[in-house]
């Protein structure tokens, strides 16, 4: 295909075969490859293939051993190299001649890996915003560095034929760019330019079609004039409008019935972010990286944004565009944008243009489509600053489907994860591969999406699974699912799932003392679990302690109405309902009267929601873990010296576990609202109590079971208040403290946690052991 050097004969020769694997395809490591093997005048040949990147190379042998010293080093910056194998060959008969990049071969076993979504690399902004450029403010500029890959690929090898820009021809000047080894994109698959790539259209109303410029145009003064903007972006569409705008936002939020969950930014540049945040470097670098997350960051007072983007908060989700339209928009139209996702409520974001029109009709005034189609939805990935390190709170474009490691190599496992936040998991021999974002299985459309993610992992990765892990909730829609798929299965505890993917998150697999906190998830016996101190490992756990359970008068009504937690909490502390005085006597009579005879949870999220219905800051939630999040940001405005913690109780008796007793933290909290303590101080006051008790466990069980590490992990966790506290807590007293990174603490990380669960357990059995850890509590 191409040409090369000729190579000099050489005094001692060798050729070897290179197996590299990892995601080295569709991130320019061809290219990558043909320099170095030219620059050291080697001759051979690289290639895909479904395994990765096959390198055949010959020459003077000193050369070559160079040409393996550095090649790690020229792995371009989207790619990652898991496994370098090497094998002696039979120097070619004649010589090897000129160093060649070849066609793609199509047999074999999958084993690369796709490549995420990268934002819009600086070279190609360069030339979007240069006017002598051909391809001057063109929509769809990518490069082997940038651009769109796992949501356009449908298989690997990862070649032009097999993604969704398969449809359109490459004219002569894109080809002969495509087909250059020298040039930035080379076998950039998304290759095009305005004469043979992807078009933009805008539709509005029943007005013709405005394509092109005319498009970009009218789409831009529609969000000047306060409208709501549907824009296709790399993973689904967007709802957009302008952020200054008080009627554009409030509109937004009508049609989306979405009262107060808080919508995200998109800025034209990082100074416009600075004038709205406070961002320090892990913001600036988490914001400015390929993967261009949502960062949730601390919100300037008086930011020039509209009070309806996060209100009764104190941080903002920002992000920088990621896709040359975005720069487009974000460079000639309003510098801040609401970016929220082009979804209905418990939808999964909209994909192609018909779903757009359908799902998001009444809800945008316009649509600013293109015609690349999405062939996998992601939406946009979150971030948060916790614990010194950057922690994902939602894992989806930019991030999918990089793999994490195993520790083991098992049959391929399918991990169908939780029901709110699903994600799912399938392993291929030691690596794990975690599903974007699927959201809650609550609607038909969310679990079609929930096969279709499925479905795509598997023939992405070419494996069949041969084991289904999953939730041990008989109610999860993810586990009815595994009941009816047909394969042997592993039931996970859910709590346990949570250590488990801190575990694997920081690439541990020693036994650790498990703080679980979250709202509620099933135990073993079918009771209901979310404050858990464990012993645990990747195989098995026993349970240590537990919060007090607190009653969950209505069952779910009290989870969206947390002044009934508070009054369950009052009622168990013996304490009197006239502290709800806001609440209607007759309603508080119902609930008290349920109190004695409801479920009850250990859940460490429901006593956030009873603190926060004490504290009269939410007495009904409109998306979840609003209390929390709410009393969290009430937590952030105290002082440290406002913060002592209240009293807790640790009752324990000999076979079962211990528990840490809340009821003298509610009476002092009862006491303080009677008292008209502010809001700020009760919250800072009790996120340092829960810290407290995780210290306590962590003193109480750390000399019993000679373990010394604490992992931290649930939804609760997601809250940077609690984490650092925690974590500062630990360290002091010599503990070491595992939090997230990569992987969400919440229920998005639950699916890795059963894939690593169930394929240890698998090589537990392998290595001769049939007594398999299981759960104890």
């Amino acid at each position: 295909m191409t040409s090369a050097a000729t190579v000099a004969p050489a005094r001692s020769r060798a050729r070897c075969g290179i197996r590299v694997r990892g995601t080295v395809q569709g991130i320019g490591m061809r290219p990558a490859v043909y320099r170095l093997a030219t620059e050291l005048r080697l001759g051979g040949l690289v290639r895909n293939d479904p395994q990765g990147v096959w390198i055949e190379i010959e020459g003077d042998a000193a050369a070559l051993a160079g040409f393996l010293d550095r090649l790690p080093g020229a792995v371009p910056p989207l790619g990652r190299i898991d496994r370098v194998d090497v094998v002696d060959l039979a120097p070619a008969a004649g010589g090897a001649g000129a160093f060649c990049v070849e066609e793609s071969a199509h047999r074999g076993d999958a084993g690369a890996d796709v490549p995420a979504d990268a934002a819009t690399c600086d070279a190609c902004l360069r030339e979007l915003f240069d006017p002598r450029d051909r391809r001057h403010r063109y929509p769809f500029i990518n490069c082997t560095h940038c651009g769109p890959r796992y949501t356009i690929v449908r298989a690997v090898p990862y070649d032009r034929a097999r993604t969704s820009m398969s449809s359109f021809e490459l004219c002569a000047r894109c080809r002969a760019e495509y087909l250059d080894p020298a040039d930035r994109r080379f076998h950039a698959e998304p290759n095009a330019c305005p004469e043979c790539g992807p078009r933009l259209a805008f539709w509005r109303d029943m007005a013709p079609p405005l394509a092109g410029e005319d498009a970009l145009a009218a789409a831009i003064a529609a969000l000047r004039d306060g409208l709501v903007v549907a824009v296709k972006g790399l993973g689904g569409f967007h709802l957009a409008v302008d952020a200054a705008r008080e009627d554009a936002v409030a509109r937004l939020r009508e049609r989306k019935h979405r009262p107060d969950k808080p919508l995200a930014l998109m800025v034209r540049s990082m100074e416009h972010g600075e004038r709205i945040a406070v961002l320090d470097d892990g913001a600036r670098a988490a914001l400015s990286s390929p993967a261009r997350p949502i960062v949730l960051v601390r919100a300037r007072a008086g930011a020039p944004i509209a009070s309806g983007v996060a209100p009764r908060l104190d941080e903002l989700g920002l992000m920088l565009p990621y896709t040359p339209l975005h720069h487009l928009l974000l460079a000639d139209g309003p510098p801040i944008l609401v970016m929220t996702s082009g979804n209905r409520a418990e939808e999964p974001i909209a994909r192609t243009n018909g779903e757009a029109m359908e799902a998001l009709a009444g809800i945008a005034d316009a649509f600013l489509v293109h015609d690349r189609e999405i062939h996998t939805r992601a939406d946009d990935s979150v971030v948060r600053a916790a614990a010194g390190r950057i922690q994902a709170v939602r894992r989806s474009r930019g991030f999918v489907p990089d793999s994490i490691a195993l520790g083991v190599s098992a049959p391929p496992v399918l991990a169908v994860g939780a029901d709110l936040k699903n994600t799912v998991c399938l392993t291929r021999g030691d690596r794990a591969y975690l599903s974007p974002h699927v959201g809650d299985l609550a609607t038909p459309v969310a679990h079609a999406f929930f096969t279709e993610v499925i479905d795509k992992l598997g023939r992405l990765l070419g494996v069949a699974p041969e084991v289904v892990a999953h939730d041990l909730h008989p109610d999860y829609r993810s586990t009815r699912w595994a009941l009816a798929a047909g394969l042997p299965r592993d039931p996970v505890q859910h709590h346990h799932a949570h250590v488990a993917s801190c575990l694997a998150d920081n690439e541990r697999d020693e036994a650790v003392l498990g703080v679980a906190f979250d709202g509620t998830g099933c135990g073993p016996a079918g009771d209901l679990w979310g404050g858990e101190i464990l012993l645990a490992d990747l195989t098995g756990f026993t349970r240590l302690a537990h919060l007090q359970p607190i009653a969950l008068p209505g069952g779910e009504a009290a989870i969206r109405e947390p002044w009934r937690l508070a009054a369950a909490a009052l009622a168990d502390a013996h304490l009197p309902l006239d502290l709800l005085a806001r609440i209607p006597a007759a309603r508080l009579a119902a609930v008290a009267r349920l109190v004695a005879r409801a479920p009850r949870a250990t859940g460490a999220g429901r006593w956030f929601d009873a603190v926060a219905g004490l504290c009269g800051t939410c007495d009904a939630v409109t998306y979840e873990g609003q209390a929390a999040v709410e009393l969290e940001a009430l937590a952030a405005a105290a002082s440290p010296d406002e913060a002592a913690p209240y009293d807790f109780a640790i009752t324990e008796e000999r076979g079962r576990p211990a528990v840490f007793d809340l009821r003298p933290t509610v009476r002092a909290v009862g006491s303080e609202v009677g008292r008209a303590v502010d809001a700020p101080i009760i919250a800072a006051r009790f996120h340092r109590t829960l810290a407290e008790v995780i210290l306590a466990a962590a003193r109480r069980f750390g000399p019993r079971t000679g373990v010394r590490r604490v992992a931290l992990s649930g939804g609760c966790f997601q809250n940077r208040v609690l984490t650092e506290t925690a974590a500062a807590l630990l360290a002091r007293e010599g503990f070491e403290v595992l939090v997230h990174r990569r992987i969400p603490p919440n229920d998005g990380g639950v699916a890795l946690g059963q894939a690593i669960v169930a394929a240890h357990r698998w090589r537990r059995r392998q290595n001769g052991s049939t007594d398999v850890p299981g759960h104890s509590g």
